[in-house]
Formats: C-alpha cells, structure tokens, sequence
C-alpha cells in the first residue's frame, strides 16, 4: 500500500512540475509584456479602469490577513479551514494579478511624486516588492503540490520560506498604493 501511495504522490508532483515551471515563467513575462501594451495604441477605445488601484490593494490586504488566519488554523490543526483559506488567498492573488494588468493596459503609469529621502524609500519597497512577487509564484506554486501530493513534510519545509515572502509581497503591495495613491490623475 505504502509503495502504491508514493507512486501516486510522484505521479502528482510530476503532473504539476510542468505547470510550476510554465506559470513561473509566463507569468512574469506575460505580466511585462502587457503592462507595456495600451490598448489606446491599438486603436481600442476603452476608459481606463482607474477604479482598480484601491481594489487590488485591498485584495493584497485580503490575501495578507487570509495567510495569517491561514497560519492560526493549522496551528489549531484545523487542515480543511487552512486548506479553504490558502485557496482563497490564491484566489485573490489570481484576481489582484487580473485587475493590475488590465489597470496598466487601459492608464498610463503613475510617476511617483514624493522627493528626498522618502523617494528612496519608496523605490526601495517598490522593488522588492516586484523581485519576490516573482519568486513567489513558484514558491507557492510547489508548496501547494506537496500539500495536493499528500507531502505535509515537505509543505512545511516550504512553506516555510513560502509564507513571509508572500506576507512581505501581499503587505508591501498595500503600502506601495497607500504611498502612490495621492499621485494618481483624478
């Protein structure tokens, strides 16, 4: 039986590896490539969604308080309650994605508007904020795997390096609009 089982585990991770791979490649490159493509150089008349800052914002708080609800209901030993809420927080993040590209493919970007030291300290956030989103993908992405493949071990270990990356990511994203939110056209 034993044997059977960790066929079926390889056989997952194997599934997935692909995947892991593909997404955690396409999705920082596809992102690049659309945040400097706007539809009005097409010839495509669309309003910019200038509405969406303040919502993906606040699913970047979302996600942040979900990983550390998610953090409490493991540590209860509450397994389904964290496994809904870590979909949840993938749901968002999947969303906050969505939103920040169509943002960015119908307004021109914002230019941040502070001087002096708060400047530095803004592009400072603002870069690694950027940096670990893109290694966050593939951290989450194969912490979920091993949670999928049964591997809770491995998933810890993981998870690990996975959640304050994300948590930095999901907090930083937050503090990025709140220090870009007065410099946006209104």
């Amino acid at each position: 039986m034993e044997k059977t089982n960790t066929l079926s585990k390889q056989q997952i991770e194997k599934k997935y590896n692909k995947f892991i791979i593909l997404l955690s490649i396409a999705i920082p490159v596809v992102v690049a490539l659309l945040f400097g493509i706007k539809l009005k150089d097409y010839g495509i008349q669309v309003e910019p969604l200038s509405f969406l800052p303040p919502i993906y914002a606040t699913l970047n708080g979302a996600t942040a308080m979900l990983l550390g609800l998610a953090v409490y209901f493991i540590k209860e030993g509450n397994v389904q309650a964290h496994k809904r809420v870590m979909q949840t927080a993938i749901a968002c993040s999947v969303l906050f994605l969505v939103m920040y590209v169509a943002y960015h493919m119908t307004s021109d970007s914002t230019p941040f508007g502070g001087k002096g030291f708060i400047r530095y300290i803004y592009y400072f956030i603002l870069i690694s904020h950027i940096i670990l989103s893109v290694a966050v993908i593939p951290l989450v992405l194969v912490t979920y795997v091993k949670a999928l493949s049964e591997q809770f071990d491995k998933h810890k270990k993981i998870a690990k390096i996975a959640y304050p990356v994300w948590l930095y990511v999901a907090i930083t994203g937050v503090i990025v609009y709140f220090m870009i939110a007065p410099y946006y056209a209104h």
